[in-house]
C-alpha cells in the first residue's frame, strides 16, 4: 500500500465516522463510488470467439465454467499442432487458463505480452491522442516489455484495466514446495516489478523469498509465484476498507490453486503469503482452499497461510477460516497498519487483528523488519520464517507471544 500516513487517517476516520457516513446520503455515496475499482471476474479477451470456434471438430471448453481438472484433460487430448494453433490464435485465453500445461501458458503469454507492448507503442506514437494518453501508453509499453526479458515465466497476463500479471520463479512443474505471494493494495502491472523499491512490488517479494528458500534448503526444488491475479484497491479509495474486491478475488485464488493441483507435483499444498489487503483475500478464500489445493501427493492436507501487515482477515478468529489452513501471523512494531482499528462496522473493516492473543493464529517474529513493506528484507526474521514455513521446516521458525 502506498502513502501510508494519509491512508491511515482516511481509514481510521472512516471507521470512527461510519454512523455519520451511513446517513450522509447520495453525495457521500457518489464520492466513494468515484474512486472504486472495477473488479475483473470474467474470462479474458478472446473467450467469446474461443467458445464459438468449432473448427477443431469439437466444442472448446468455456473458460468461464470449465474446471481446471477438465481443462487439463482437454489440453492433454490435443495434438501438438492443435496446441500451437490455439496458442497463436487465442494467446490470452490459453495464457490465463488454469489447468493448461505450464509451458503452454508461458508461451501464450509471451505472445500476449508482445501484442500488448506493440499496441501500446502504436498508441504512444499516435499524434491524434492527447499527451496524457500517449504518456500512459509509453508507460504501459515499458512495463510490458520488461516482462518479455529472457527467462521470465509469466503464468498469467490480462491487460484489462490496470493490468493483471502472475510470474513464476523456479521450475514449477518439478517443484517439491510451492509458495504463492498474494499482494495487497496498489498491486497491478505498473507496480509489479519496481526497480527503485523492489520489495514494494509482488515480483520483488517473490524474488526475495525464492532466494531465501534456496539459501536455507539448496537441495530442495522450490518455486515461488507472485500472484497479481485480482484487481486490488487503488491508493486511498474506500475499497481498502471493504471486502468487495476480496469477494471477487477469492474464487480466482481458489482457481489458481486448483490449476496448480493439475499441473504441479509438490509434496504439500502451496503455501500462501498474504500481505496487507491480500490477507483479506486469503481469509475470504480460506474455507474452500483445502478442496482447491489438495492433491494425491499431499501428505498434510493443511495449507500454510502466512499473513503480515494485515488489516484483518474478515473474521474474528482463525477457527472461522476452516480446518484446512494453518494461519501464521506477524506485524512489526513500525508497521503503520497496527494503528488501524481492527473491527467491522457495517461493511467497513476486516475483523479482528490476526496478531492478537485471541485470534488463534500462530505468531512468528518479524524482528528487524521495518514499516509496512519491509517484511521481505534480507536478514529479517520475517523473511527467514516465511521461507522456513514454505519449506515445511517448522522447527526453524522463530515464534513469539501474540499481541495483547
Amino acid at each position: 500500500m502506498r502513502k501510508p500516513r494519509r491512508w491511515k487517517r482516511v481509514l481510521i476516520g472512516a471507521f470512527a465516522g461510519c454512523a455519520v457516513l451511513a446517513d450522509a446520503g447520495a453525495s457521500a455515496a457518489a464520492a466513494a463510488v468515484s474512486s472504486e475499482q472495477l473488479a475483473i471476474s470474467t474470462p479474458p479477451a478472446g473467450s467469446s470467439a474461443w467458445v464459438q470456434d468449432h473448427s477443431f471438430g469439437r466444442s472448446l471448453p468455456d473458460p468461464a465454467t470449465t474446471s481446471p481438472a477438465d481443462a487439463a484433460a482437454f489440453f492433454a487430448s490435443l495434438a501438438p499442432t492443435e496446441l500451437d494453433r490455439l496458442v497463436k490464435q487465442y494467446p490470452l485465453v490459453v495464457g490465463n487458463y488454469d489447468g493448461a500445461p505450464l509451458d503452454l501458458r508461458y508461451r501464450a503469454n509471451r505472445i500476449a505480452l508482445a501484442d500488448e507492448r506493440d499496441a501500446a507503442r502504436v498508441r504512444a506514437a499516435d499524434k491524434k491522442l492527447d499527451a496524457d494518453t500517449r504518456a500512459l501508453a509509453v508507460s504501459r509499453a515499458n512495463d510490458v516489455d520488461r516482462l518479455l526479458d529472457p527467462g521470465r515465466q509469466i503464468l498469467a497476463f490480462d491487460p484489462r484495466g490496470r493490468g493483471l500479471v502472475t510470474e513464476v520463479w523456479g521450475d514449477l512443474a518439478d517443484a517439491e514446495r510451492v509458495s504463492v505471494v498474494v499482494p495487497g493494495s496498489d498491486a497491478d502491472l505498473g507496480h509489479f516489478d519496481q526497480s527503485a523499491e523492489p520489495l514494494r512490488g509482488a515480483a520483488g517479494m517473490a524474488r526475495a523469498l525464492y532466494a531465501e528458500e534456496r539459501r536455507q534448503a539448496p537441495k530442495t526444488r522450490t518455486a515461488v509465484i507472485a500472484w497479481t491475479g485480482y484487481v486490488t484497491p487503488s491508493g486511498l479509495g474506500p475499497d481498502a476498507a471493504t471486502s468487495r474486491l476480496a469477494d471477487v478475488a477469492a474464487p480466482r485464488l481458489q482457481r489458481l490453486l486448483a490449476g496448480l493441483k493439475e499441473t504441479t507435483r509438490p509434496d504439500a499444498p502451496p503455501a500462501l503469503l498474504c500481505h496487507s489487503y491480500g490477507s483479506v483475500v486469503c481469509g475470504t478464500a480460506a474455507p474452500k482452499i483445502p478442496r482447491a489445493a489438495a492433491s494425491p501427493s499431499d501428505t498434510s492436507g493443511i495449507t500454510d497461510m502466512m499473513v503480515f501487515g494485515s488489516p484483518g482477515m474478515g473474521v474474528q478468529s482463525a477457527g472461522e477460516l476452516g480446518g484446512g489452513v494453518h494461519v501464521w501471523a506477524t506485524r512489526n512494531p513500525s508497521d503503520w497498519i497496527g494503528n488501524v482499528p481492527f473491527l467491522e462496522v457495517g461493511k467497513l473493516g476486516h475483523g479482528a487483528d490476526p496478531t492478537g492473543s485471541g485470534f488463534g493464529a500462530e505468531q512468528i517474529s518479524s524482528a528487524r523488519a521495518a514499516g509496512h513493506n519491509g517484511y521481505f528484507t534480507d536478514g529479517t526474521d520475517s523473511l527467514h520464517n516465511f521461507a522456513a514455513i514454505s519449506l515445511g521446516d517448522y522447527r526453524d521458525v522463530v515464534r513469539v507471544q501474540p499481541n495483547t
